[in-house]
């Protein structure tokens, strides 16, 4: 289980991240924007995956399976609270 601190400190490196791609956003493209933070976290979670994995040709479709379930349930989350918010207007 994840410790509550980590969580609040995650959630918070997050907002970082947000702000600065809300600001690039009102200059460019959203989807441009959010195209490069997609393939941002793919480069840096790829450096991240090479530095823990004991093999990372071999390791390679559990990492693959690892992230891509961590973004689906974490994109999930953030639609439905989209989903909410809408609801809630």
């Amino acid at each position: 289980m994840q410790n509550p601190n980590e969580g609040a400190s995650m959630r918070n490196l997050a907002d970082q991240f947000i702000n600065l791609a809300n600001a690039l956003a009102k200059d460019g493209d959203r989807g441009t924007v959010g195209m490069a933070i997609r393939y941002a976290a793919a480069r840096y979670n790829a450096f991240e995956a090479s530095l823990s994995a004991y093999d990372l040709r071999d390791d390679k479709d559990k990492i693959l399976a690892m992230f891509s379930d961590d973004y689906k349930k974490m994109l999930l989350e953030n639609i439905d609270d989209h989903i909410q918010r809408a609801a809630g207007k």
